[in-house]
């Protein structure tokens, strides 16, 4: 089977209620199934039983059950009988290590390929990549390694943004990646805006929403249109 991914790059889009603009998505890409077990392991200041809540309380209208791992006494049997399997944002670094910690990397691999649909957002997103090297997060903890699921085979980057605000002296995101790019120079880089996701299905890579994203690549910044096939970088 092939692989079945949304990967969103926010939990909201300006003021909206929590994954209010993605509900659609969600709905459709699980289709019929409607129970996820849900890892909330980027929550560092909110603990996993109140983010569980957030999550089921905003897919409640959808009749999704959502169950935390934290709370099955095998995380790793809990992913392997999982139907869906979602991962919210918050920490990449944090999220990462408590994968790691907890032996999920493989399972979570083998789940995918075997056609398990995953939905993640933000950090979610962030290691469904090769690695976590061009998440925006400040590493608050060390991993065992930055490799992530690698469930595409490119770096990603949620909640992009090319405004610079007035008076910031700062880096700003496009010269964080410009920076990957001269040491990594053959390795793509997706990133996606607010509001948009990308979709894997049918072996079929897309960007989905009505914002363009960018690639970037050897030096280079393109513009993906919304809607592209993205399906060559698989």
């Amino acid at each position: 089977m092939s692989k079945n991914l949304l990967l969103l790059s926010s939990s909201r889009v300006a003021n909206t209620a929590y994954l209010e603009h993605a509900k659609t998505m969600i709905d459709q890409h699980l289709g019929s199934i409607r129970e996820l077990v849900f890892i909330p392991y980027a929550g560092v200041s909110i603990n996993y039983d109140k983010y569980t809540e957030m999550v089921q309380t905003a897919l409640a209208s959808l009749n999704i059950m959502v169950k935390g791992i934290h709370s099955f006494a095998d995380p790793v049997a809990a992913i392997a009988n999982a139907e869906a399997v979602a991962i919210g944002g918050g920490n990449t670094f944090h999220l990462l290590h408590q994968l790691y910690e907890n032996k999920l990397i493989e399972v979570l691999q083998a789940k995918t390929q075997a056609g398990m649909p995953y939905i993640g957002w933000s950090a979610g997103s962030n290691v469904a990549g090769s690695s976590i090297r061009t998440t925006n997060d400040m590493p608050i903890i060390q991993p065992p390694s930055f490799d992530a699921l690698n469930l595409l085979p490119i770096q990603l980057n949620p909640h992009y943004t090319d405004y610079n605000p007035p008076g910031h002296n700062g880096e700003t995101r496009e010269q964080r990646l410009n920076e990957f790019m001269v040491l990594n120079p053959q390795t793509e880089i997706v990133a996606i805006v607010e509001g948009t996701a990308l979709k894997l299905e049918n072996n079929k890579l897309s960007l989905i929403g009505a914002e363009q994203g960018y690639l970037f690549l050897n030096g280079n910044k393109q513009v993906i249109a919304a809607g592209a096939d993205l399906t060559h970088l698989l």
